[in-house]
């Protein structure tokens, strides 16, 4: 029987690098309104010169309905349709899902998979945006380096149609 011998220093270098991960919450207020709907909400990264760098989420009304709900209202979040959203294809798998009720909606991502992909290193925004049938629209902006080079927790917090949205990094 022959026997492997493998250096410490070969092991090491055939181990896997530790991927960063970039954890998001983000908080939908309960509104005391007469007629309240869940918000259509977008949430994605934007490089300096405001281009998509990943889109991380698109939360809709995602059967049509006799009213009209469901894809035809996605350009009232417009920042994001602006910025790539009208170029997708609903609905993107990994990223859209169905709108969120009230509450704090956490969302992960690590780098090297699917939405977030293998970001480069550089300075970013997180962006959040949502916009409520018979209500307002809000954007929430998070900026960012990536990677970190140490965990950082950064939050910024809406006024209207979304509460805290707060972004963790780990490297």
């Amino acid at each position: 029987m022959r026997r492997l011998l493998f250096s410490m220093p070969a092991l090491l270098l055939a181990a896997p690098a530790v991927a960063a991960d970039l954890n998001v919450t983000v908080q939908i207020p309960q509104l005391d309104v007469a007629e309240y709907h869940r918000p259509y909400t977008a949430v994605w990264v934007e490089r300096e010169d405001h281009t998509v760098a990943a889109q991380l989420a698109v939360w809709y009304a995602q059967k049509e309905s006799k009213e009209g709900a469901g894809t035809k209202w996605l350009p009232e979040l417009r920042q994001w349709w602006r910025r790539g959203g009208r170029d997708l294809q609903m609905p993107v798998d990994g990223v859209s899902g169905a709108t969120r009720p009230a509450g704090d909606q956490k969302l992960n991502f690590h780098e090297g998979k699917a939405p977030l992909g293998q970001l480069p290193p550089g300075k970013y925004e997180l962006v959040v945006e949502a916009a409520r049938e018979v209500g307002g629209r809000e954007v929430v902006r998070v900026p960012f380096t990536w990677p970190a080079s140490a965990p950082q927790q950064l939050a910024a917090k809406g006024s209207s149609e979304l509460g805290a949205v707060k972004l963790d990094l780990a490297p």
